[in-house]
């Protein structure tokens, strides 16, 4: 498929919006509004794919822990949407830009006719100037929470189908830790940063290691199984630290940030095409 040069997609994990006791991280949200408006004055179509609804949500609610039962994460999700979009627009209206709420489920993928609304939807909002905001929908679907046969399973899988679906040309996931290293580097201080991975086989997820912080859902896993579904279509995908959102920069420039999973050349059909 043709990639849109010009279009790029971020994820942004739960782990990042919020501080270490959990609450919402506002200097995380500022910078890295910040820094996408900056960047879609540069000319780039931006869209942000965004954990942390169920967080919010515990927080607005005053919830001692996040929630064990499938109705309590509903209602979380519910009211942690709202939040989470009165704190993008708060930061977002600061620098001039307006964006827009996406909540997606797997048959908005899976069936042709949403999906192609879908796109049409997406193309329609970076044409405007808009800087769209995807999350899964877990407040009604369940599915997306628990099961282990979803198609998401959690939003770094969700950023690469977004990356895909709108065809551009860069995914950049922003994480907790600066990269992809050779072990895991909150338990061997002397783990190594791998600056350039071409090939993802099973050595690569061998290094990956478990699930990722105790506020996250997702682990390096899920990282390089996103990377796998975004380069098999071509697009390049970095790994790198959330809390330096100003990399951007540099990854746009071509500078070695964090880890780059590089796009195959000659990528396979669309996800979901027939």
């Amino acid at each position: 498929m043709n990639l849109y040069q010009n279009r790029i997609v971020i994820k942004v994990g739960t782990s990042t919006l919020t501080n270490e006791a959990g609450n919402n991280n506002l200097r995380s949200f500022d910078r890295l509004a910040c820094v996408l408006s900056d960047v879609r004055n540069m000319g780039y179509e931006v869209i942000l794919v965004s954990s942390g609804a169920i967080a919010a949500g515990s927080n607005k609610l005053h919830m001692l822990q996040r929630p064990a039962s499938m109705r309590h994460k509903q209602a979380a999700a519910a009211v942690g949407q709202c939040a989470l979009m009165i704190l993008y627009n708060k930061f977002f209206c600061d620098y001039d830009k307006t964006i827009a709420q996406i909540l997606l489920n797997a048959e908005d993928i899976e069936h042709e006719e949403k999906k192609e609304n879908l796109i049409n939807t997406f193309d329609t909002l970076l044409e405007m100037g808009v800087i769209p905001i995807v999350n899964e929908n877990d407040s009604v679907s369940y599915t997306e929470i628990e099961s282990e046969g979803r198609l998401f399973g959690d939003n770094d899988m969700l950023s690469a189908v977004v990356a895909v679906l709108c065809r551009a040309k860069m995914l950049v996931i922003l994480s907790d830790i600066d990269g992809f290293y050779d072990k895991d580097p909150r338990l061997y201080p002397h783990a190594k940063l791998i600056g350039k991975i071409s090939q993802i086989d099973e050595s690569v997820y061998a290094l990956a290691g478990g699930a990722g912080s105790r506020r996250g859902t997702g682990g390096m896993k899920t990282k390089i199984k996103a990377a796998e579904l975004a380069t098999a279509q071509g697009i390049n995908t970095t790994i790198t630290n959330g809390n330096n959102p100003a990399a951007l920069y540099e990854i746009l420039k071509g500078n070695s940030v964090g880890t780059l999973f590089t796009g195959k050349q000659s990528p396979p059909l669309l996800i979901g095409s027939k």
